[in-house]
């Protein structure tokens, strides 16, 4: 995607805990698999961190993400959005890490990248938009942060994002910085 408005203002990602499909190197994408103990230990972790100023929290649907929203933020809202989600990498799914296509090939049965951009871009400026003064903080997936790293950092995919680690994306003129809080 080429010339797409970026969101008015800095937001926060995070990628869910570690899962089982993570552990085991398995394409997981809109399957919903469970978190590990290490992953619900890296979610936990998430309480203890001091954030610069209020939040508004947001999640995939997926219940990785959610139950990731639960342990790091205990008693605190969240709203699940449907444009989190993680890529649907249709036949891949469940199958070995190495047998992943390329990202820009749409997988059968799957979502293509483009499409995924586009829905990402959607998510996360309705999200900026609905979050008034609080700092949007969307606990997310290795697909949602990549696609918004391509759309507005000025940079490629990157590597794939560690688990349960806040990322600003703080904005700084037309584009976005990525710094991890």
């Amino acid at each position: 995607m080429t010339d797409v408005a970026p969101p008015p203002r800095s937001f926060c990602l995070i990628r869910h805990g570690e899962t089982t499909a993570n552990a085991d190197g398995c394409i997981a994408g809109r399957t919903d698999v469970a978190l590990t103990e290490r992953g619900r230990a890296q979610a936990r972790a998430l309480a203890d961190r001091a954030w610069p100023m209020r939040i508004a929290l947001y999640s995939s649907p997926l219940s990785r993400a959610r139950e990731t929203c639960e342990l790091g933020f205990p008693g605190l809202a969240f709203t699940c959005h449907d444009g989190l989600r993680e890529r649907d990498w249709g036949v891949f799914e469940g199958r070995p890490l190495a047998d992943q296509p390329r990202r820009e090939d749409t997988p059968e049965a799957g979502e293509c990248w483009p499409g995924m951009q586009a829905r990402v871009h959607q998510a996360i400026c309705e999200i900026c938009a609905a979050s008034g003064a609080a700092l949007p903080v969307l606990v997310c997936h290795s697909g949602v942060i990549r696609a918004a790293r391509l759309l507005w950092t000025g940079g490629g995919v990157g590597a794939r994002p560690a688990n349960a680690v806040p990322i600003l994306f703080q904005r700084s003129g037309g584009q976005f910085e990525e710094k991890e809080l």
